[in-house]
């Protein structure tokens, strides 16, 4: 069958809106996070553990997924079927907003309609570890947030961003494709960009940024070269930003963001990002014992240790080093992460290994046999704490 790209406006009746509507209501009831629609599919969400389950009898044909997206593009159908993918916001009622990609595939459109939370949780809400808070503080500097897709990147961002809001009087600019958690003014002037909508590109944004007496600056994702090197510029010239990457761990964040240069570049920006990195925080949503998912942290927290190790090209050194900083520092591996889930009764043991780094070595601190935070403190490069104080933390 071949697709109807004709679109009258007057025409529409949103018929299949107002079913999508019945979905995304029962979807929000039941605490998903995810509904998934697909041409000639059931229809599926994504539930508060993390699975994917079926709507009872719920089946979009492909003609209604094809008037689906007319109704809900109406002026900007035309761009999705030029560009065959599309990011935007739908705003359901005043407690509840979906960010949606709606895309192109072999049997017809399909749509991924995600839950963003109207109110933004707090720090304690979303039990964040108190130790990012001190990077709200920092003067300037790059803080990275990373995770598999669904991993709850922008909702830490946005914690992040409204505890600044509420304790400080700066000027944040943040730079979104699309903006998701809407900031009002509170402490902070918030100026919210949307790519496509209120700026060309994030490269863009971020140029003019520059000359607009920001403070702070967010931006939704570093995706390529330009966008990473304009970035790390505004951390080396006085400002505080942060953003995401599609990463799984702090050495793995570090090797991507290098390896987006030229072989003769890569010294240069690996010194660049070693003297302007004020963290890294990677995460991974985990399944609890009582229902729903917590989110487990591996915490980058800069240190003359850290430094030099990204700066020696000694990457795989870093979660010793994450580790070793665990009781001074209150930076932590994924595996500490785990463990202190699990000992706190909130997952499971299963969970735990699972979801860890080195399940054979989580099983032996689970087990009492090692202790968790000494266990690699030996490996580590030698640097005294005389040598650490030096270094100023920022």
């Amino acid at each position: 069958m071949e697709y109807d790209f004709s679109i009258d406006l007057e025409k529409l009746t949103y018929e299949q809106t107002k079913k999508l509507r019945m979905y995304l209501k029962t979807m929000v009831e039941n605490k998903g996070s995810d509904l998934h629609i697909k041409a000639n599919s059931a229809i599926r969400m994504r539930n508060k553990d993390g699975d994917i389950v079926s709507f009872s009898g719920g089946i979009y044909e492909k003609e209604d997924v094809l008037m689906l997206s007319k109704e809900l593009l109406r002026t900007r159908f035309m761009e999705f079927v030029k560009n065959k993918e599309i990011d935007f916001v739908y705003p359901f009622d005043d407690n509840n907003r979906f960010r949606v990609n709606m895309f192109f595939q072999m049997e017809g459109v399909s749509a991924v309609f995600r839950v963003i939370p109207v109110t933004i949780p707090t720090f304690e809400e979303y039990h964040l570890p108190e130790v990012l808070k001190t990077f709200t503080t920092k003067r300037s500097g790059i803080v990275l947030v990373t995770g598999a897709t669904g991993s709850g990147k922008s909702t830490t961002l946005a914690s992040i961003i409204d505890e600044i809001n509420k304790t400080q009087r700066k000027h944040i600019i943040t730079i979104e494709d699309p903006i998701e958690f809407v900031h009002k003014d509170k402490g902070c002037v918030i100026n919210q960009r949307s790519v496509g909508q209120d700026t060309l590109s994030f490269a863009a944004a971020l140029k003019s940024a520059l000359r607009e007496d920001p403070d702070i600056i967010l931006v939704g994702e570093m995706r390529d070269k330009e966008s990473i090197n304009l970035a790390l510029h505004a951390a080396d010239t006085g400002h505080l930003v942060f953003s995401t990457l599609h990463t799984i761990d702090a050495k793995e964040t570090i090797n991507r963001v290098i390896s987006q240069f030229p072989t003769d570049e890569q010294n240069r920006v690996r010194l660049s990002l070693s003297g302007v990195l004020q963290g890294i925080v990677s995460q991974r949503l985990v399944k609890t014992i009582e229902g729903g998912r917590r989110a487990a942290m591996e915490i980058l927290v800069r240190t003359a240790t850290i430094e030099k190790l990204i700066m020696e090209n000694r990457d795989h050194e870093i979660r010793d080093a994450i580790e070793a900083g665990k009781s001074h520092y209150k930076s932590q591996s994924f595996d500490q992460s785990l463990l202190d889930l699990y000992n706190e009764g909130i997952i499971s043991r299963e969970q735990a290994k699972e979801n860890a780094t080195s399940p054979a070595d989580l099983e032996l601190k689970m087990s009492g046999l090692t202790s968790g935070d000494a266990s690699n403190q030996g490996s580590v490069t030698n640097i005294s704490q005389d040598e650490e104080d030096v270094f100023d933390l920022k």
